[in-house]
């Protein structure tokens, strides 16, 4: 069954809060100095942003469902599977900065053989192939003596020999593991330094036919719980015999069980590689509810304090709309955790105003635009302050401004 929701595309954007080239994952911010900020919470990774179809049109990839893709259009989820015929996919990195949402350990990656192309298998196919032969062999000898002795009686009697007809005896094949939402892609992105980029691979053997998998384990953990989680994992590898300096990618895609902080463990087998295949590097995406979280392992990441990433924020927001005259709108924030439960019996899920400054910081909470009438309220005071904001934009230039606020809105 495909999941009924809609893609975060599909929301409002005050529900998104995504800065351009950007998504903050979550709506966490600064609480207290000191510890946290020193943990570094944040991290800045290239992200992965998929879209597949069948066909010219593509979609944001929401979700992994069995072996098929589940791609957002027009609001509703639609599975795109290789039943269906070739599927076109695209594939754009883009920088993204979130709160470290989730820990990878144990991460192990070699290369493996599907069960049709493992040595040992074929080797007892052959033994199995070889008796059936040999026993063959025997059966077919004996009737040639037969016939042999039935020609040179009916050569006595003047008759005319009949002639046998040999089989061949051969073995079937099967279509051995297959990847989930296997598919091949060619891409243009720099080079990694993610998880794979420093992972050793056994060397190649003599065997003719060469591995032709990628076997993969690692422990997963998250601060917390992703409820509908999925892992993408992008190889880049050199096809044996192609021309030097030449790669591909094979993308693979697996649904997970739900993660949440109790280390769980993830055990996989990518296929699709050409046999004796060399793998160059490879990464790991980790996505919920079709948004990319971010991991200790995530490809090309630099931990942030909060402010530090709050800077860098107001940074590409300035660079990537200069000249244009903007309202301030809420970008980041730590959020208590007893706010749901407050705006679910109903309170807090109006909309009211806060002035913000140039800086991107808010104080007081007010009824009105005008900010006249103060919202006498110190839990709110605390949830607005707790909040970092795109600062309004005159002319490309940060101002004072105002900015309305709908806390039901913000994802949680």
């Amino acid at each position: 069954m495909i999941p009924q929701r809609i893609h975060p595309c599909a929301k409002p954007a005050a529900a998104r809060l995504l800065f351009p080239a950007l998504v903050i994952g979550s709506i966490l911010l600064p609480a207290a100095a000191g510890a946290q900020e020193a943990a570094k919470p944040y991290t800045l990774f290239m992200g992965a942003d998929i879209s597949v179809g069948q066909g010219k049109e593509l979609g944001p990839v929401i979700d992994v469902s069995g072996a098929s893709w589940v791609i957002d259009v027009g609001g509703k989820p639609a599975l795109v599977s290789a039943k269906s015929g070739p599927i076109n996919m695209k594939i754009a990195s883009s920088p993204k900065l979130a709160e470290i949402a989730a820990n990878i350990s144990k991460l192990k990656a070699d290369r493996a053989y599907t069960f049709d192309n493992d040595p040992s298998v074929r080797l007892t196919r052959s033994m199995n192939e070889a008796a059936t032969l040999n026993a063959g062999y025997h059966a077919a000898a004996s009737q040639t003596s037969a016939l042999n002795i039935l020609a040179i009686a009916t050569q006595d009697t003047g008759g005319n020999a009949s002639s046998a007809t040999s089989g061949q005896v051969g073995g079937g094949t099967g279509s051995g593991a297959r990847g989930l939402s296997s598919s091949s892609a060619n891409l243009d992105s720099a080079t990694s330094s993610g998880a794979g980029w420093d992972l050793f691979f056994k060397p190649s053997e003599a065997y003719s036919g060469g591995y032709d998998a990628l076997d993969v384990s690692f422990d997963v953990s998250a601060g917390r719980r992703l409820s509908d989680p999925y892992v993408v994992i992008i190889t880049r590898f050199h096809e044996r015999g192609a021309e030097a300096g030449t790669f591909k990618n094979l993308v693979y895609a697996k649904a997970l069980n739900p993660v949440d902080s109790n280390a769980a463990s993830v055990h996989l087998q990518q296929t699709g590689f050409p046999p004796g295949f060399e793998p160059l590097s490879f990464e790991i995406h980790l996505y919920n509810h079709g948004d990319e979280v971010a991991t200790n392992v995530a490809p090309k990441h630099v931990d942030f304090t909060s402010e530090q990433a709050f800077d860098y924020v107001k940074t590409r927001y300035l660079e990537a709309h200069k000249d244009q005259t903007l309202p301030a709108v809420p970008v980041m924030g730590r959020l208590p955790d007893d706010l749901g439960a407050r705006l679910a019996a109903g309170k807090y899920g109006g909309t009211f105003y806060v002035r913000v400054s140039r800086e991107g910081l808010a104080n007081e909470p007010f009824l009105n635009a005008d900010c006249t009438k103060r919202i006498e309220d110190p839990y709110l005071e605390s949830v607005v302050r707790g909040l970092r904001f795109k600062p309004a934009l005159e002319r490309g230039r940060p101002v004072d401004g105002v900015a309305s606020l709908n806390l039901s809105q913000l994802r949680l």
